[in-house]
């Protein structure tokens, strides 16, 4: 039997932005600078944030992953969502259709984007030869172990493969906390 053990990210909130909207942000031709990579080959912290504002309250300092992507999207935790006084559905990253909206801030002007706001679904990124040699199929929904001192089974995991990923499963900070996580801890694939 394999031991299906994944390192486990957390994930705090984030900002993913267009092109455009970059451009908007931080002026004409601006393009995001590298802080540190991530584990995603080609994924990176910037080194930029912008000032995410709700109805309710506001966060000074976002920072943005790059590179850019089609579409803007602001993952949050239920917390922050709370403190921003916006209601985000849980979803997959990419699936913003009929999410909340929010004010984007940046030092060369604003955005508002209608929807985009999601508190990011627990998920797993498989390279495709870690997803044969444990048996995962993409989309498929799993159970994930966590055994430390506030142990846990995380339900609703979602299986995301490719062969542009590296194994590493990423919850948010809410996830994290409740059961004592912290970046760089294992958990098992139950079923």
């Amino acid at each position: 039997m394999i031991h299906k053990e994944v390192p486990i990210g957390v994930s705090a909130r984030h900002i993913h932005l267009s092109q455009e909207h970059v451009e908007l942000l931080f002026g004409a031709g601006y393009e995001l600078t590298e802080m540190k990579p991530l584990s995603q080959p080609g994924q990176y912290a910037a080194n930029e944030t912008v000032a995410v504002v709700g109805p309710k309250g506001s966060f000074a300092k976002v920072r943005i992953l790059g590179p850019t992507r089609k579409q803007t999207q602001l993952e949050v935790s239920r917390t922050d969502a709370f403190a921003l006084g916006v209601n985000p559905p849980v979803r997959e990253s990419g699936d913003t259709k009929s999410s909340a909206g929010i004010k984007l801030q940046g030092p060369a002007g604003e955005v508002v984007i209608e929807e985009g706001v999601i508190v990011a679904a627990r998920h797993i990124h498989f390279h495709t030869s870690d997803a044969e040699r444990f048996g995962i199929a993409d989309k498929q929904s799993l159970r994930v172990r966590f055994a430390g001192e506030r142990g846990v089974i995380f339900e609703n995991v979602v299986a995301r493969v490719s062969d542009q990923f590296a194994l590493d499963m990423h919850i948010d900070t809410d996830e994290a906390n409740a059961a004592g996580v912290k970046n760089g801890d294992k958990a098992e694939i139950i079923d």
